[in-house]
């Protein structure tokens, strides 16, 4: 490990990273070394870490090396890995083109979750090709406190319970991960959005993340509730063959989300880096028993 290895922080929608640049995976990056990095008093902070690595680099990727040749490793703030993550990807995309990887225009990133396709616009935001998402059958229920609610499961390249509400105040703190029945439905724990509406395909959300706890914004959750709206408000795109967009209002900002008729989804957003700098190898060694 050299004396200082570089990283970069960025955000979006306030979903923040600490962003590591290793193209050829030589820097080890063990789970107590992640949750150090994004410790948001004793580190840098941020609700995760992106990894960038070359797809070749890396056995999880090199399948992907022919179709991508970024892999972003991601990994939540407490150090446990993550398939997806969409603010993550809009980001991991942004610090690309300002290391002078890529241009304008549309890129292929690899993912735990499969290559995504993004596309980087001249001036403003970043657009990322989400996929198609998964609707497992089975009724699920998420709870808070005395209350509870009906979810729809979504699966997003990772696992989402999305619950409607009255008031975005009943999800409580989110400091812990929200109970949710039958426990067969997420065996690897789950991100739960609670979700009220704002208008005409206009929705807002509140959002637990797997590992992370409640954070600014979840891109794959704003994608998930736009699914799940659909599907309630009976604007399934496959079925009307109408592609069905909706704004989705996170506590750190505003995500588009539109779902095609052949079932793929585009989310647009914002995507910032906001510092670079160093980190020193000998408080890292420290930080982390």
């Amino acid at each position: 490990m050299s004396t200082r290895i570089a990283f970069l922080k960025g955000h979006g929608t306030e979903n923040d990273f600490v962003i590591i640049p290793d193209p050829e995976n030589a820097i080890d990056l063990p789970p107590a070394t992640v949750a150090a990095l994004c410790d948001r008093r004793a580190g840098i902070g941020g609700d995760g870490l992106l990894h960038v690595v070359r797809s070749a680099a890396h056995a999880e990727a090199e399948a992907m090396s022919a179709e991508a040749e970024w892999f972003m490793d991601y990994r939540n703030g407490d150090g446990s890995i993550a398939e997806m993550c969409g603010n993550g990807v809009r980001v991991f995309a942004r610090y690309l083109q300002r290391a002078g990887h890529v241009a304008e225009g549309d890129i292929a990133v690899a993912t735990r979750g499969g290559v995504k396709t993004v596309h980087i616009a001249k001036e403003g935001d970043v657009t990322v090709g989400m996929g198609k998402a998964f609707l497992p059958e089975g009724d699920v229920t998420v709870s808070v406190g005395e209350r509870s609610w009906p979810a729809r499961n979504v699966n997003m390249g990772n696992p989402h319970a999305v619950a409607f509400v009255e008031d975005l105040s009943h999800a409580g703190n989110l400091f812990a991960p929200p109970p949710f029945s039958p426990a067969s439905a997420y065996p690897d724990g789950v991100n739960v959005e609670f979700v009220v509406d704002r208008g005409m395909r206009h929705v807002a959300l509140r959002v637990h993340e797997r590992g992370a706890g409640e954070t600014r914004s979840c891109g794959t959750g704003a994608c998930a509730v736009a699914v799940a709206a659909a599907r309630r408000d009976g604007a399934d795109p496959v079925v009307t063959g109408v592609p069905a967009t909706y704004t989705v209002d996170v506590p750190g900002g505003r995500l588009v989300i539109t779902e095609r008729t052949d079932g793929e989804i585009e989310m647009t957003g914002p995507a910032v880096i906001v510092a670079e700098g160093e980190i020193d190898a000998e408080w890292l060694e420290t930080a982390t028993p």
